[in-house]
């Protein structure tokens, strides 16, 4: 990770204190320098699938770039490192990059709806100018060395984007990056998750000040109860156990 910026082990996660503006100047930087870069983020979903998935504790510890995406996570680093990290999300500031790169940047969209996607890509070509290198819906076999796989695999090396906005929810885009990073050219790599479903319009983000309260999860349930019901009521009390236990780890380690 880059050394002037402070990364935090929350949870077992290396997690960057990079301001939303700090965050835009990195990526626009290794955007224009062709540097091959990959930016993941965490919510309280992924500390809870990190603390029994090895792989995905790896993966952000090879990430260029590894941010707080979640005012859960925000509390337990304060909580835990007494550092409250700077927290963003992904549709926060992509359009502020592309703004920066205009008709010099291309983006690979791979994941959501086949609609979603095309809508997506093309919104933001008319928006910021941006090329589109490549669409491809999220329903697709991902297994590495599945023909799916392969092909979707090559289409982004034969496109060479610039940005690959990789929206297939957690952790199946971690997972996909984390089999195929190693294959993929150089490309600015981004954890999107619903950021196409944003940028198609078909999810809108809640005002801003909600998302300060850390009720955007409270917003989302209620937009999508069926599919979000065991992550948010099951799910945040299990984070809330693991936080507990990495404190009491922590505490039991200092009195040695």
């Amino acid at each position: 990770m880059p050394s002037n910026f402070p990364a935090f082990n929350v949870m077992g996660l290396p997690l960057m204190d990079i301001s939303r503006p700090a965050l835009v100047t990195r990526i626009v930087e290794n955007a224009r320098q062709h540097t091959k870069t990959l930016v993941v983020n965490a919510n309280a979903h992924c500390m809870v699938l990190a603390q029994k998935s090895p792989w995905l504790v790896n993966l952000f510890s090879q990430a260029d770039i590894a941010f707080c995406d979640g005012a859960g996570v925000q509390l337990a680093s304060l909580f835990l490192t007494g550092r409250r990290l700077h927290r963003t999300t992904p549709p926060e500031w992509i359009g502020a990059v592309l703004d920066e790169l205009g008709d010099s940047a291309s983006i690979y969209w791979l994941g959501g709806t086949q609609e979603a996607v095309t809508k997506a890509a093309e919104t933001y070509r008319a928006r910021y100018g941006s090329r589109i290198a490549g669409i491809r819906n999220g329903f697709f076999d991902a297994t590495p060395d599945s023909t799916d796989a392969e092909e979707v695999l090559q289409s982004i090396i034969d496109a060479r984007p610039t940005f690959l906005l990789v929206n297939m929810g957690m952790p199946r885009q971690e997972r996909w990056l984390w089999d195929h990073w190693s294959r993929l050219p150089d490309t600015i790599a981004i954890t999107a998750g619903a950021l196409v479903d944003h940028a198609a319009g078909t999810v809108h983000r809640p005002p801003r000040w909600i998302a300060n309260l850390g009720l955007e999860w409270l917003v989302r349930l209620t937009r999508e109860p069926r599919r979000l019901w065991r992550r948010y009521l099951l799910g945040l009390p299990v984070f809330g156990l693991y936080v507990l236990r990495w404190k009491l780890r922590g505490l039991f380690e200092k009195s040695r």
